[in-house]
């Protein structure tokens, strides 16, 4: 690993770890590389609609937070991402034990990055759940 994947990874880790939202989802970042991040949560009843399946807007959460790792992580030292636009298909209902978010870059912009990704069940091999495209956008860090 060199020093500037390490920096990178350490960012994303630092940024992911600020937000409260995947702590309280259970979440973590399973996999790092520049350009491709993975985000595993465990199933919880409390995060599930009337049906039992997990809730769309969980879903939205937590691919969103994968996309916007990916596009990070090849952003420069002192850069953020916010999402400007995004769209997701619900492919079929989520339940599995263990659910793994991916965000890959499709293209990194000066100022606006392109990525894609996927909900799938228990791991990288488990059947896709939902897809999501989305625009993010370069900011500084505070």
């Amino acid at each position: 690993m060199t020093d500037s994947l390490s920096e990178a990874e350490q960012r994303s880790r630092e940024i992911f770890a600020r937000q409260a939202v995947m702590a309280t989802l259970g979440a973590s970042i399973v996999h790092f590389e520049p350009g491709r991040v993975r985000v595993a949560m465990p199933h919880d009843n409390a995060f599930t609609q009337q049906d039992g399946f997990l809730h769309a807007g969980i879903i939205a959460t937590i691919v969103d937070t994968a996309l916007g790792c990916a596009a990070g992580s090849v952003m420069p030292a002192g850069s953020g991402v916010l999402s400007i636009e995004f769209k997701i298909n619900m492919l079929r209902p989520a339940r599995a034990d263990r659910y793994l978010a991916e965000g890959r870059v499709l293209k990194a912009g000066r100022r606006v990055t392109v990525c894609q990704g996927e909900l799938r069940e228990n791991d990288a091999e488990g059947r896709i759940l939902a897809s999501m495209q989305a625009s993010m956008i370069r900011v500084e860090s505070p």
